[in-house]
């Protein structure tokens, strides 16, 4: 009888352990699937940000020098509207930047990337001008990834 006890007793006590085992394993593997999920999400907004930011700039460039050039003047509203659609486009991944990576240096690359970008319109007034803000919105782009590279490193999965 004594034996019948002790070897429930042992089955019901390897049940326990078992399942403590298993529940903390699965607490594990869900753990590790949402912050494997989180930075796949962080990859595509800074990717997103990074692509808008370029098709802006380059819509930007597009305007400018158009307008330098004495292009008609529906040649350069059609380059306006367009690069205001690439401007509306850079908005849902720099929000989606803010709320996933909340790193004050990723935040500032990012903010000076936007506004180096937003520049351009002020430097319509020669294509010397106009180069040198594109030229400085590229080199803004290029220090966002590389301080997202960086910041990424140092958080890995």
């Amino acid at each position: 009888m004594l034996a019948t006890v002790l070897a429930i007793t042992g089955t019901l006590l390897g049940a326990t352990v078992t399942g403590l085992f298993q529940h903390a394993a699965a607490g594990r593997t869900e753990k590790t699937t949402r912050r494997e999920q989180h930075r796949r999400d962080q990859l595509e907004a800074v990717t997103a940000l990074a692509v808008a930011i370029s098709d802006h700039r380059a819509a930007m460039w597009g305007r400018g020098d158009a307008r330098l050039k004495g292009d008609p003047e529906d040649r350069v509203r059609e380059l306006q509207t367009h690069s205001h659609a690439t401007r509306s486009a850079v908005t849902r991944p720099r929000i989606a930047l803010r709320l996933l990576i909340t790193d004050p240096s990723v935040r500032q690359a990012a903010d000076a990337m936007v506004t180096a970008t937003y520049a351009m319109r002020d430097a319509y007034t020669s294509t010397s001008d106009l180069t040198t803000a594109r030229a400085a919105a590229m080199t803004a782009h290029d220090h966002f990834v590389d301080i997202v590279a960086r910041y990424l490193e140092g958080n890995p999965r």
